[in-house]
């Protein structure tokens, strides 16, 4: 069996989110179903990260094991093809069987885009999360180090999650400005489910506070999502990298 790696990026939204759900489209089963079409044989898929509803991705990573003996660039063509143009193959490689998209992963970086000005857009409203109130880029970015680190992210964690281990080791936070938009960008070895959403929503209450740091530190050691602020809709975010080993991703 062969194992194929590819690069994704896909405006999520018309979709309930990456995993395949009973009559609901997905982004993996449109893909699978692309797919199946493509080698006239069932395949499943498996996706680095499960983006929830509405999230967007510029570089998800998948894998898929298949015998089929199509050349590994016809199955970027040949996806792109057939797929609905809001997904798109960036790329395919053919990578060791080891490799496993999710659990080879040593780093995922997830990126949410904010409007922040006084009006709405009327171009860009399903990828960005308009903000009316103005955002102190600097300060919040001086606020966003306070995240750094290896620890307990449950504050973060969306209500009735199954996940049992909420420790997480976040490697970068940052906020910038790039004219009327705002970026915050967050690296991690994992995430909880919501957990971006809901650090964007925090940060964006706690910065106007004086004791911004003190409070966002509290929120922290609390270990309780109803200490946090409210999550940011889906629609800002997206996944933009997922990093691995060298060795795990050589081509075959």
């Amino acid at each position: 069996m062969r194992n194929i790696k590819l690069v994704l990026e896909y405006d999520g939204t018309n979709y309930h989110g990456w995993q395949t759900q009973p009559n609901l489209p997905t982004v993996q089963g449109t893909i699978e179903d692309t797919l199946a079409k493509l080698t006239k044989t069932p395949i499943q898929i498996i996706g680095a990260g499960r983006t929830d509803t509405g999230v967007h991705a510029e570089g998800q990573v998948a894998n898929f094991q298949t015998d089929a003996q199509i050349p590994v660039v016809a199955f970027q063509k040949g996806l792109n093809a057939i797929l609905p143009r809001d997904i798109v193959v960036c790329s395919a490689i053919e990578v060791p069987p080891e490799f496993h998209s999710r659990f080879s992963a040593t780093r995922r970086r997830y990126r949410y885009t904010i409007l922040n000005r006084e009006y709405p857009t009327a171009l860009s409203r399903q990828t960005s999360y308009f903000f009316p109130t103005a955002i102190d880029a600097p300060r919040a970015n001086v606020l966003c180090q306070v995240l750094v680190g290896k620890r307990d992210f449950s504050s973060f964690q969306k209500t009735g999650s199954d996940r049992i281990n909420p420790i997480c080791e976040v490697y970068e936070v940052s906020c910038s400005r790039k004219g009327e938009y705002v970026y915050f960008e967050i690296e991690a070895d994992a995430f909880l489910r919501g957990m971006v959403r809901a650090i964007v929503g925090t940060l964006l209450k706690c910065m106007r506070k004086d004791d911004a740091e003190t409070g966002l530190h509290r929120i922290l050691e609390a270990k309780d999502r109803a200490a946090a602020g409210t999550s940011v809709p889906a629609h800002g975010l997206s996944l933009i990298e997922v990093k691995y080993n060298a060795k795990t991703v050589f081509v075959a």
